[in-house]
């Protein structure tokens, strides 16, 4: 399974930015992204942009990291997954 962070452009030089997770700041590339501006949110994968998010889809990435977090710390992580809680599982389109 892979892991990417939802994190906001603090600043860019075109190759890289700065970017913002909670308080971590990490410098990251953005070489794979065609020039995302300051404010943007992307999903950040082994120190590189891998693709722009929208707010709402970065919000639930950081509500499952949050989530994750919690179970792994032994406390209730349902709240992080409100909008799975009480849901039967979906097979996808080509399984149903």
């Amino acid at each position: 399974m892979c892991l990417g962070l939802p994190m906001t452009i603090v600043e860019t030089d075109g190759t890289t930015a700065l970017c913002q997770y909670g308080d971590e700041l990490r410098r990251v590339s953005v070489l794979l992204l065609s020039d995302p501006p300051v404010g943007a949110k992307v999903l950040v994968y082994l120190d590189s942009a891998v693709r722009l998010l929208d707010d709402e889809e970065a919000r639930l990435i950081g509500d499952a990291i949050q989530g994750l977090q919690a179970a792994l710390n032994g406390e209730d992580c349902d709240r992080f997954f409100a909008d799975l809680v009480d849901r039967e599982p979906e097979l996808p389109e080509h399984l149903r």
